[in-house]
Parts: structure tokens; sequence; C-alpha cells
């Protein structure tokens, strides 16, 4: 059998456009893994492609005709509802998010950090300031940023006590880090509409779980009437959390995903015993 030049590049071909389907493939569902909405969506399509299979396999002609509208009219309908959640999605491929956009902190800098918004929210909570601190992660917070005073400053417990305090034009809005930077302040985030929030909290409680569910985001809260602290992150709000709470959830979720080793666990142990 004789493989020619042109079967040779029709194989390189299909290797590649297979290669770019998955790609593909692994972007949206990453997306939708990072998203409560895409995940609700996503969970809501399988769940009509399961009925419309049904329906076929047993003749329920009356469902199948309903689930066709619906098939037919639905993508221009999650379009229209979604568009904000499809304009994230491009917005991290025209910020290249595949090739490494976000830098890698280093044990001693993940150190630093935890040790300053701690040191900063035990600082507001005394002193009964509201603070609202998110910090972002895989999820480009962008289109938050764009819209807020830009500061790129390095991250200090004494910048952001100066930030939220009353006297600062910029305390009633949020502040986004990304690595061990200060990008901005005063940002402005979507609120939550959960019923499961409590009625009593305010618009930084919900804002913070607003962003928490549209990103992967991390959002820490200072209330300004109680003091309590406060995490959103994936979709839920912990609740009036102990300084230590609030370090250890900051340590567990800025932890790297492939970082399993037993000596960051020492080391992190390490940080703990040391702060304490």
């Amino acid at each position: 059998m004789v493989i020619t030049v042109t079967t040779v590049t029709t194989i390189i071909k299909k290797i590649i456009d297979i290669s770019l389907v998955w790609i593909m493939f692994y972007i949206i569902l990453k997306n939708i893994r990072n998203s409560v909405k895409l995940t609700l969506l996503f969970k809501g399509v399988i769940i009509v492609i399961i009925l419309k299979v049904i329906s076929d396999f047993f003749g329920f002609t009356t469902v199948g005709i309903l689930l066709e509208y619906i098939i037919m009219y639905g993508p221009l309908a999650l379009i229209v509802i979604f568009q904000p959640e499809i304009r994230n999605i491009l917005e991290q491929l025209g910020r290249n998010q595949l090739l490494g956009r976000h830098k890698v902190l280093t044990v001693d800098e993940r150190e630093h950090m935890v040790y300053e918004i701690v040191q900063a929210m035990d600082y507001l909570r005394k002193h009964r300031i509201g603070a609202l601190i998110v910090i972002e992660r895989d999820v480009s917070l962008g289109n938050y940023i764009d819209k807020a005073k830009k500061l790129y400053a390095d991250l200090s417990s004494d910048l952001l006590i100066a930030i939220f305090y009353e006297g600062n034009p910029l305390h009633d809005g949020g502040v986004i880090i990304q690595g061990d930077r200060i990008t901005c302040a005063g940002a402005v985030f979507p609120t939550s509409s959960s019923s499961k929030i409590n009625k009593r909290l305010g618009t930084r409680h919900r804002a913070a779980l607003g962003i928490a569910e549209e990103t992967d985001a991390i959002a820490l809260v200072v209330s300004e009437e109680t003091g309590r602290l406060s995490i959103a992150v994936k979709g839920e709000l912990f609740y009036n959390l102990s300084l230590d709470d609030v370090r250890m959830m900051l340590i567990d979720e800025l932890k790297p995903k492939t970082d399993t080793t037993y000596e960051e666990d020492l080391e992190e142990e390490e940080i703990y015993e040391e702060d304490n």
C-alpha cells in the first residue's frame, strides 16, 4: 500500500479538525463549570434532549411537537437571556486565556496575599467598616475592571483599609485583585436574586454572591452593620465566619488545582500555625 503526500495531508487535516473541535468543547465545558447559571442551562438542555428521545421512542406526539418548538426557538431565547455569559466567554477567548494570562503565585506570594487580606478584614470588622474584596481566578473580570477606577497597586492591608475607609469616594464599590496586585476599586457587580440569601443581608452580600454565581471568583465581605465576615464562592455564600475560617478558606481556594504534593500541604499548615 502506497501512502501519498495527499493522503498524509488529508490525515493531518482531519487530526487538526478533530483537535479543534475537542478544544472548543473543553473551553465550553470549562466555562460551564465555572458559572452556576451556565451549569443550570447545560442541565436543562440535557433534560430537553432526553425528553425528546423518550417521546420519539414511545410515540408521544403532543410532547414531541412541543419539544420540537423548544429546540427550534430555544437557542434564540438562550442567546438573549444569557447574553452576559456568552459575552464573558468570548471576552476570555479574546484575552488569550489558554496562553496563561494569569500569574501563578508561589507559596510565599499566596502566604503574603492571605496575610494582607486577613489583616485588613480584621481591622475592618473591628471598626465596622464595610468592604467587598473580589479575587479573580480563571474567569476574567475584565468587564468589571474596565468600568472601575484603575489602581494596579501592590496588595497591602493598609491600602485595602484606606480604600474602604468611609471618607474615601471608592469605599462603596468593590476591589478586584488579580494575582497579588489590586487592579481596581469602586467596581460594581451584579446582585444575586437567589431566594436562599437572607433578606436582612445588604447589597454587598448580594453583589458578592452575584459575582460568585457568574464566575469562579472569590468574594469576601465585611458587614458594615455587624462587622461579620462572609465569603461567596462557587455560587454559595458562607456567612458569619471567624477570622480563622476566612484564612483557611482562602488558603484552600487559592491553592493551585494541580498542587497536591505533601510538601505544599505541610507549608500551608506551617503558615496557619505561624499566624496563630
